[in-house]
């Protein structure tokens, strides 16, 4: 939040920061004005703001804590860090990682892991060798069907990004006047079953869940019921069953889920007790309609996962990030 004349207030994020052994509680009217958003991207993966100007958009758009959280890699950590503390926005280290359940894909946020622990490197590595090693072929399908594109055509738009991959290939198709946006891209070219697609490597998800409970870190799923159509899956029995793995929360609050789907998520998320989390799923100007701050998680959700990673921490004697600016 702001003070007068423009300043961030930095005392409101030491307020919420670290990953106490109790965390404090706030008044009501407090609680109620802490904007908290868990899942952004940045250029490290398919965001298209550097991690430090991901950072201060966020504290431009009023929220007190944001979670970098891009796809199978820590690369923009360093610099969000730097950039946190002259914000004064409390920082959360995480990734989204690319896992497989049940033949589907499916997205699984890691917040406070040990980027270091060998089992998450080489996993990470692998995702990260399959989104690059399917290039070719997604250029090769698009060139099948009549658009002229090339490795070099993605390599300039994508920058220094850990991995090339699907966002990539749609901004050069953008670049190119092919279509007009990401959206269009996936839809003619990229999404399943359409012409361009390409299977990757994916990890399976239980594996990832445990993987990241090892490294100290607590795991959400995202989206759950946002990439498949509407389709209410996986259902209540089947989140039960990776709770039971180590499972902490469920993205709810998402553009992806019309109300009727948070509300039962969130009915699912208090029968398993799991955390309920909500935010943007920023990606810059990448993704339409995911302003940062647009869904945010409640204060307490957020205190609850930081126990959970804290606890984490502790039984897995992993070093894992701190949280604050």
């Amino acid at each position: 939040m702001l003070e007068a004349g423009g300043r961030r207030n930095p005392r409101r994020n030491h307020v919420l920061g670290r990953a106490y052994a109790h965390p404090p509680v706030l008044a009501p009217q407090y609680a109620a004005a802490v904007r908290i958003d868990l899942h952004t991207h940045s250029r490290a993966s398919d965001g298209t703001q550097t991690p430090g100007d991901l950072v201060r958009a966020g504290a431009a758009a009023g929220l007190d804590v944001l979670a970098i959280t891009d796809h199978d890699t820590a690369a923009g950590w360093p610099e969000a860090e730097t950039a946190a503390p002259e914000a004064g926005v409390e920082l959360v280290r995480g990734m989204e990682i690319s896992t497989r359940h049940d033949g589907r894909a499916v997205h699984l946020l890691a917040y406070l892991p040990d980027p270091t622990y060998p089992p998450l490197v080489e996993e990470l590595t692998k995702i990260l060798d399959g989104r690059s090693s399917r290039l070719p072929a997604m250029l090769e399908r698009l060139r099948e069907v009549g658009v002229d594109i090339h490795a070099d055509d993605v390599h300039r738009v994508a920058g220094g990004t850990a991995a090339t991959g699907r966002p990539h290939v749609a901004d050069a198709l953008v670049d190119l006047g092919v279509v007009r946006d990401r959206t269009e891209a996936f839809a003619r070219y990229l999404n399943p079953g359409r012409p361009a697609h390409a299977q990757r490597y994916a990890a399976s998800l239980e594996t990832m869940i445990r993987v990241v409970g090892e490294a100290g870190g607590v795991s959400v799923i995202a989206h759950p019921w946002g990439r498949h159509g509407g389709q209410e899956r996986p259902d209540e029995s089947t989140i039960a069953a990776l709770a039971a793995t180590g499972l902490a929360g469920i993205e709810v609050d998402h553009q992806d889920h019309d109300a009727g789907a948070r509300d039962r998520l969130r009915a699912i998320a208090r029968n398993l007790g799991l955390v309920v989390t909500g935010s943007s799923d920023h990606h810059g100007t990448g993704k339409v309609d995911h302003e940062l701050g647009v869904n945010t998680t409640a204060p307490d959700e957020y205190h609850r996962l930081l126990e959970l990673a804290a606890a984490s921490s502790r039984r897995s004697g992993r070093p894992t990030p701190a949280v604050g600016s």
